[in-house]
C-alpha cells in the first residue's frame, strides 16, 4: 500500500492523468472569457472607444477616463499612457501600471508600406512640434511615434491625420497591426511584383472591421514583392514574400507564425503559392484562423506562434484551406537567397530611370523639426513621396538624377545619411526607459553614445569592417528592437554593479539574423553566453573588444553571424 501510495504520488502507472487546460479558443472551448483581457473585450469593443475619446474624455481629461478604456481599449486607437519622468529601472516590476504611468500619451500613426506623401510628412510635422513637444521616431514596423500626446488633443490630431489619408486606427491592440511592406515597392528595377495593391485591399477590406477587432493578441503582417525581401518576414505572424512560380508567374510565398518577445520562434513556411488575386482572402483566412483557435487564456501564450507550435505547418494549411478558404492553393517554390541588403540605404536607381535615397537617422529618432526641414528638401529636388523602413530608415523617392549628388550632400546637413558607417548604418534602439512603462533601462541615448564612440575608438580598422554589422538595444525582454535577431543584441537588465550595488546593463545575444544577402544560412536567433552581462556604461569597451577579437580570429569570408555561432565562449566576454 505505501508503495503504491508512492507511485501515485511520482505519477507512475496507476496515477490519474492531470486534466488539461482549455486554451480558450473560440471554436473549441466557448467565448466564455477566462481572464480580464477578454471580459472587457467582449463587454465593449476597443473601436468604439473613440466616440467617449471626442465626446467625453476630451473635454473632461484624463481623470474621466474609465480603468479599461485607460488601460485596455485605448490601444485600439494608438494609445499608450508613457511612462512618468524619474522613475528608474529598478522599480519597474515593483510598480503597478498607475505607478509608472504619467498623464501623457505615445500615439502611434500607422503608415501601411510606409508609404508618406509629402503632404502627409508635413502634417506629421506640424502635430509633432504642435501636440508633441517635437518628438518623432520612426519605428521598426515602419509607423511614427509621437510622445508628450494629451487626451484633450487627440480629437484634432485625429482630423489633421485625417484629412491627409492617415489614421490610428488599430496601431496598438490586440488587433491587425501595421502592415509592413516594402519600401520600395513600385519604383524598384528588380522588383518581383508590386505589394501595394495587396495592402491597400487588406487595409481598405479589414483594419477597422468589428469582427476582427477581438483577436487573442496582437497580430503582424509583411508584404514585400523585392528579392531583398525586406520585411523581416521570419517574425511576423503572417508574411507574403515575392516569388516567380514556373507556370503562375509573380506570386507570394506564404510564411505563418513567427515573433520575437520573451519566447521567440521563427516564421514556419507553409509551402503555399499566393497569387495577388487570392492574397487578401489567404490573409483574412489566417487572421480568422488566430481569432478563433488562437489561445487566449494566457496572455504570454496568446501569439500566433503558439498555434503554429502545437498545429505544425500541415495541419495549419489544412485548416487554412477546407476550413477558411474552400479550395486548395499550389505548391510553390522557396524565395531565392537575397542578393544584397534590404535596409536600402545609399543611393539607387529606380525602374522609371529617377533615384531613390535611402537616408539613416540616428537609431529613428527624427522630431517636427527635422521632418520639417526634410520635407522642404524634397520639396527643392523634385520629390514628394517618402518611404519608412523596418529598419529606422527613410528613403525618398523620385530623385531627378541630376540633384541626387545636391540633395545628399544637403540631407547630410540635417543628420540623415546615405553613406553612415556600420555602427550608425545597423543600430537600432526601442524607445526604452524615457517613455516606456516596462523598459528597465535607458536605450536610444546609449546607443547613440555607442555609435559614436565605436566610430572613433575603431577607426584604425575601418577598411577591415563588415559591410553590415548589426546592434540592437532592447530596454526590456520583450524584444521591440528584434534582439534576438541581430549580430549583437543588447536586452535590458538591471544587473550586480561589482560593489553590492545594481547598475543598467544588458544580456547579450551574439549571432542572430533574419534573411539577408550576408548569411550563409536561413535566418537564426543569436545565442546567449551563460553569465554575460554588460553595464551600459561598458557597452562600447565590449563591443570593441568583440569586434577586434571576430577581425583578428575569423576565416576567410566568415560572418560575423558565423563566427560569434562557432566561437568559444570565453572568446565572446
Amino acid at each position: 500500500m505505501v508503495a503504491q501510495t508512492r507511485e501515485n504520488q511520482e505519477g507512475g502507472a496507476s496515477a490519474k492523468p492531470r486534466a488539461k487546460k482549455p486554451n480558450a479558443q473560440w471554436k473549441i472551448d466557448g467565448t466564455e472569457p477566462m481572464n480580464h483581457n477578454e471580459e472587457f473585450k467582449l463587454e465593449d469593443s476597443g473601436l468604439n472607444v473613440r466616440r467617449r475619446i471626442e465626446e467625453k474624455y476630451a473635454h473632461e481629461g484624463f481623470d474621466a477616463i474609465s480603468d479599461d478604456d485607460l488601460h485596455g481599449r485605448f490601444r485600439w486607437w494608438g494609445l499608450y499612457t508613457q511612462r512618468m519622468p524619474g522613475i528608474d529601472g529598478g522599480r519597474t516590476a515593483k510598480l503597478e501600471t498607475r505607478e509608472l504611468e504619467d498623464r501623457y500619451f505615445m500615439m502611434r500613426i500607422r503608415l501601411d508600406g510606409g508609404q508618406l506623401s509629402l503632404e502627409q510628412l508635413r502634417t506629421i510635422a506640424g502635430i509633432s512640434e504642435e501636440f508633441a513637444r517635437g518628438t518623432a521616431d520612426v519605428s521598426d514596423r515602419q509607423n511614427i511615434q509621437m510622445h508628450w500626446i494629451s487626451v484633450e488633443d487627440v480629437p484634432e490630431i485625429w482630423r489633421r491625420l485625417e484629412n491627409v489619408g492617415l489614421s490610428t486606427t488599430e496601431a496598438c491592440g490586440d488587433v491587425s497591426r501595421v502592415i509592413l511592406g516594402s519600401p520600395l515597392a513600385g519604383v524598384a528595377e528588380d522588383e518581383i511584383l508590386d505589394p501595394t495593391p495587396v495592402i491597400e485591399t487588406i487595409k481598405e477590406r479589414f483594419i477597422g472591421d468589428p469582427d476582427l477587432a477581438n483577436l487573442p493578441r496582437k497580430f503582424k503582417t509583411a508584404v514585400s514583392g523585392h528579392p531583398s525581401q525586406d520585411v523581416v518576414h521570419e517574425i511576423n505572424d503572417i508574411s507574403l514574400i515575392g516569388v516567380e512560380h514556373p507556370e503562375h508567374g509573380p506570386g507570394f510565398d506564404l510564411w505563418v507564425g513567427g515573433g520575437l518577445s520573451t519566447n521567440p520562434k521563427l516564421a514556419v513556411r507553409l509551402g503555399a503559392f499566393v497569387s495577388e488575386e487570392q492574397a487578401p482572402d489567404v490573409w483574412h483566412g489566417v487572421i480568422r484562423i488566430f481569432r478563433d483557435y488562437g489561445y487566449r487564456r494566457l496572455r504570454n501564450r496568446a501569439r500566433l506562434k503558439f498555434l503554429m507550435a502545437g498545429w505544425g505547418p500541415e495541419k495549419f494549411r489544412e485548416v487554412l484551406e477546407q476550413e477558411y478558404l474552400g479550395y486548395a492553393l499550389e505548391d510553390g517554390p522557396e524565395p531565392s537567397a537575397p542578393k544584397h541588403s534590404g535596409d536600402h540605404v545609399g543611393t539607387h536607381r529606380q525602374k522609371d530611370g529617377k533615384y531613390y535615397v535611402g537616408l539613416s537617422p540616428m537609431v529613428g529618432r527624427v522630431g517636427g523639426g527635422l521632418l520639417t526641414r526634410l520635407a522642404d528638401l524634397m520639396e527643392k529636388y523634385g520629390s514628394a513621396r517618402l518611404r519608412t523602413t523596418p529598419y529606422q530608415k527613410l528613403v525618398v523617392l523620385d530623385l531627378p538624377a541630376e540633384s541626387v549628388e545636391d540633395f545628399v550632400a544637403e540631407a547630410e546637413e540635417l543628420g540623415l545619411s546615405a553613406s553612415p558607417s556600420v555602427f550608425r548604418r545597423d543600430t537600432m534602439a526601442c524607445t526604452g526607459i524615457e517613455f516606456c512603462k516596462l523598459a528597465i533601462v535607458e536605450t536610444k541615448n546609449t546607443a547613440e553614445r555607442v555609435v559614436g564612440e565605436l566610430e572613433e575608438r575603431l577607426a584604425d580598422v575601418r577598411d577591415q569592417l563588415p559591410e553590415q554589422l548589426s546592434l540592437y538595444v532592447n530596454g526590456c525582454p520583450n524584444s521591440c528592437a528584434r534582439i534576438q535577431t541581430a549580430d549583437i543584441g543588447l536586452k535590458g537588465q538591471i544587473i550586480p554593479d561589482g560593489e553590492g550595488g545594481q547598475t543598467s546593463g544588458f544580456q547579450v545575444h551574439l549571432g542572430g539574423g533574419l534573411a539577408n544577402y550576408r548569411n550563409d544560412a536561413e535566418g537564426e536567433l543569436g545565442r546567449t553566453v551563460r553569465g554575460l552581462k554588460v553595464a551600459a556604461d561598458d557597452v562600447s569597451d565590449y563591443v570593441e573588444r568583440l569586434i577586434r577579437r571576430y577581425i583578428d580570429t575569423r576565416t576567410e569570408g566568415e560572418t560575423f553571424a558565423r563566427w560569434a555561432k562557432n566561437a568559444e565562449e570565453e572568446e565572446l566576454v
